[in-house]
């Protein structure tokens, strides 16, 4: 059996989440199943302060009851180098600056508290970045902010793709058909509004039939869900109006998981949520991925039981 563990889980405010597709709160249903005591804090509570790392936390308890899922005991001073065993880095993107901070403030306590998921890896992992050290398993992509390049890309390709490097949840990404003349428009309104270069993909059609979602726990993949677009959309989020649809892995994305696999565990990333369309990757999401509730009512696999399992192995 083993030992109860502390854990702090840094997460957005418990009353906006949603508990019937929430990653995150199966994740404290599970560890609070399991014996281990919960506290919540939001990533604005965190601090630095002397080389320690505190934050404002809530002790706190979770149930699947709607509009009553949690109870907060009185807020206290964690120190999460000392106080707590594992911290669950679980807030939403975006992937700004914010977000890179908290990874620094985190990194002062791993392993020794163990973050989830290794925080200096999720800094140098963003989703749209990390996998092109996968280039064999992507559609033609190019990252850049030089529109003479994207036009070149067009002219070879298209139909294209076009995202915001650090963009989340389908927010900002352009389906270009080769006959659509606003790409130039498209680019200036990115380019006046951040610095950051764009990501340009070749158009890959089978997104029609379904983005597809693989959850890996350390290195392994272990379940999956397919979300097909709404008619009209080029963006298969389900916060969008895609639907979720239940699958099966082909021998193609078992390849992708297994080229990728050693890779994420290598590099600590415990809970990993991959896309793939057309047998091809699209994105490594390693901040804060989903789709734990979808797999288990299709499939009937909790798979928070499998990312527990490895957490505990390492504590």
């Amino acid at each position: 059996m083993p030992k109860t563990l502390r854990v702090a889980v840094q997460m957005d405010p418990m009353e906006s989440i949603g508990i019937e597709g929430d990653s995150t709160f199966v994740m404290m249903l599970e560890a609070q199943a399991r014996g281990h005591a919960l506290w919540h804090y939001h990533v604005r509570d965190l601090a630095l302060d002397a080389g320690r790392v505190t934050a404002c936390a809530h002790p706190v308890e979770v149930r699947r009851v709607k509009g009553n899922h949690f109870t907060f005991g009185d807020p206290v001073e964690l120190d999460l180098g000392r106080d707590v065993d594992v911290v669950l880095m679980r807030q939403d993107p975006p992937f700004d600056m914010a977000y890179i901070t908290a990874t620094h403030i985190l990194e002062h306590i791993h392993p020794r508290t163990l973050v989830v998921n290794d925080p200096a890896h999720v800094r140098n992992a963003p989703e749209k970045l990390f996998v092109t050290h996968f280039p064999e398993l992507m559609p033609e992509t190019l990252v850049t902010a030089d529109r003479r390049r994207i036009a070149r890309f067009r002219e070879t390709h298209g139909d294209i793709i076009v995202k915001p490097l650090f963009g989340n949840g389908g927010a900002g990404v352009f389906h270009l058909r080769p006959d659509d003349p606003n790409m130039n428009s498209l680019i200036e309104m990115f380019t006046e509004r951040s610095r950051e270069p764009l990501v340009i993909q070749k158009y890959v059609p089978a997104v029609r039939q379904g983005d597809k979602r693989i959850i890996l726990v350390d290195g392994e993949a272990m379940g999956a869900i397919n979300r097909v677009p709404a008619e009209g959309e080029a963006r298969s989020n389900m916060h969008v109006g895609g639907k979720a649809v239940q699958t099966t892995l082909t021998d193609r994305e078992k390849e992708i998981c297994a080229a990728i696999g050693p890779e994420l565990k290598k590099r600590g990333m415990i809970f990993v949520g991959i896309d793939v369309i057309g047998g091809y990757l699209t994105e490594i999401n390693v901040t804060s991925p989903t789709g734990l509730q979808e797999i288990a009512r299709f499939d009937g696999v909790h798979l928070e039981k499998a990312i527990w399992d490895a957490i505990e192995s390492k504590r």
